[in-house]
């Protein structure tokens, strides 16, 4: 899938708070919106190199006039855009290229159910697949884990979608991981433990639990694999 630009080039200064980057730019330090909460702090490092979008028109709920898409760690791009993966999956789901989906249709975008809005419903010969969608970036040693900050609405997901499937209800969570380089998958314990152990009760209850990668570039964003998962206590 094409990613829109045309992307800037641009170093890593600092971050104030969670939705805003300082970058350098051509010498000129710029303030630039971040569309990830995550801590990201392996990866924002000062200096790090970083693709960034220019934002056309005047727009009164942007305070910036950029936003920050990508940051580059060794010699691959990493996404940091949380709002790409659902983006992606749609586009793969639309294409017949994400292997685990391929039979399935995309009925509609953005479900709601009771409370909750969940990202995509699927169906296939005749019955319906709720799926949610979560981004990782956070990679270590060929493990990729998720949340790298807490993330209370993501467990209230998971353990909604473990009720509906004790209904009977199919349902699904798919992390994607916005680069190639992680073989396994693990929920981030000592980060977020209630998430961690919500994923384990919905994985108990019967929720479908997928991982795949990606490889990014500053041009396009590709299918790269499915991974394996790991949710034992580490």
């Amino acid at each position: 899938m094409n990613i829109a630009g045309p992307l800037e080039d641009a170093r890593f200064v600092e971050r104030p708070n969670r939705f805003l980057t300082v970058v350098d730019i051509g010498g000129k330090a710029v303030e630039s919106h971040l569309p990830d909460p995550g801590r990201l702090r392996e990866l924002l490092i000062p200096g790090a190199s970083l693709k960034v979008r220019p934002i056309n028109g005047n727009s009164s709920s942007r305070r910036t006039g950029w936003t920050t898409v990508m940051v580059k760690s060794g010699r691959q791009w990493v996404s940091i855009d949380s709002t790409l993966p659902n983006r992606f999956v749609e586009n793969l789901l639309e294409t017949g290229q994400l292997p685990i989906f391929e039979s399935y249709r995309l009925i509609k975008r953005e479900v709601k159910v009771g409370n909750h809005r969940f990202d995509f419903l699927l169906e296939k010969g005749g019955v319906q697949f709720y799926l949610e969608v979560k981004s990782v970036t956070f990679v270590e040693n060929g493990v990729a884990q998720f949340p790298d900050a807490v993330t209370e609405r993501g467990a209230r997901h998971a353990l909604y979608l473990a009720e509906m499937s004790r209904e009977g209800v199919r349902t699904g969570i798919l992390f994607v991981c916005q680069r190639p380089d992680a073989s396994l998958f693990r929920p981030m314990w000592e980060r977020d433990r209630k998430f961690a152990e919500a994923l384990v009760e919905a994985k108990d209850a019967g929720v479908q639990i997928n991982v795949i990668t990606a490889e990014v570039a500053p041009e396009a964003i590709s299918y790269h694999q499915e991974i394996p998962f790991d949710l034992s206590f580490k």
